[in-house]
Formats: structure tokens, sequence, C-alpha cells
């Protein structure tokens, strides 16, 4: 009898030592950036989104996962003023593109995490645009209250194939890329 209660408390002490407990922690979508840049033969344009959820998972100091939701409506270009401006918003928020009307969210969730070394981090994780997922993996830094990672989204994935030299001949100068850049920069 005495063997088995020794034997219960070690079983008991092992469970405890063993349980794993996930923090939380939202991210400020108002301090939170996330600048893009879309480039084509003949230049490149860039501007903003922003973040309508998000919050990243901590297990002890350590990243463990994460999810976010993206405002697709809050598409911003910040290279051009006026009429070319909202030309070509309208035309990044049309089918040709993100499909905004149809697609208000894109979406990331963290399916895994490896650690690099302190505080850096290779994501891999399953990124929604216009209702297609598909896997991407990046690096992440994390300082602080802080996390900053640089991303290139092959948009063809997702079905955003308008001006790609990828499916349409005869484009010449007004190809566009199909790779666009997000520069990520999380405050939580």
């Amino acid at each position: 009898m005495k063997n088995l209660k020794t034997i219960g408390i070690a079983v008991l002490a092992i469970s405890f030592m063993s349980f794993t407990v996930l923090k939380e922690k939202a991210v400020n979508i108002k301090e939170s950036k996330i600048n893009w840049v879309g480039k084509k033969v003949t230049g490149q344009h860039e501007g903003t989104i922003n973040l309508k959820s998000g919050a990243l998972k901590f297990e002890g100091n350590k990243l463990a996962g994460g999810n976010f939701v993206v405002d697709m409506t809050s598409l911003v270009v910040t290279d051009l003023s006026g009429d070319g401006k909202a030309k070509l918003e309208g035309h990044l928020k049309s089918d040709d593109f993100f499909g905004v009307a149809n697609h208000e969210t894109a979406s990331f969730k963290i399916t895994k995490v490896t650690q690099k070394k302190a505080n850096s981090y290779t994501i891999n994780g399953d990124l929604t645009i216009k209702g297609k997922t598909n896997p991407i993996e990046f690096n992440m830094a994390i300082d602080g209250s802080s996390a900053t990672a640089n991303l290139k989204i092959d948009r063809t994935k997702y079905g955003i194939r308008y001006g790609s030299a990828s499916f349409f001949d005869n484009l010449k100068d007004k190809a566009i890329y199909d790779e666009f850049d997000l520069a990520v920069n999380l405050k939580f």
C-alpha cells in the first residue's frame, strides 16, 4: 500500500511538471504596422494594411504559436496621391487582386515554431487570402513586446494573376511581379 501511494505521488508530480501552460498575448492592432511593396517591371508601389485582430502564444518566454486576421478593407497606397492613389487602391481591392467586396479579411495561423537562437524563430503557418490557404515560412525576431518579420508572398498561389508574366504573354513593361513583400511590426 505504501509503494502504491508513493507511485501515485510520483505520477502526479511528473504530470504537473510536464503540463505546459501557453500564455496568449493579444497584439495591439493600433500600434502594429504592416507595410507592403508590390513591384512591376517599371517600378513599384507601396502602402499599408491593418490588422483586425491577432495574438501570439508563448510557452514561458519562447514563442509557441499565434493567429492573425488582416482587415483587407484597410489597404492603402502611400506612394501616390489624388486620383492615381484612389485608382490604384480601387484596383487592388477589386476582383483583379484581393476581391475585398467578397473577402474582407485575410488570415494567418502559425502551425510550427522553430527557435533558431534566442528571440529568433522560423515560423511555418497557413496564410489564407481570397479564401485560398497555402503554407508559408519566414523568420521572426522578438524583442521585448515587439515582433518583426519580412515575408514574400506569391500572389498567384491565391488566384491573383492580374498582370502576371507567369500566366500572360506579351505584357512587356506592364508585367507585375508575382511576389509582393510584407514588413510586419507587431506590438503586444
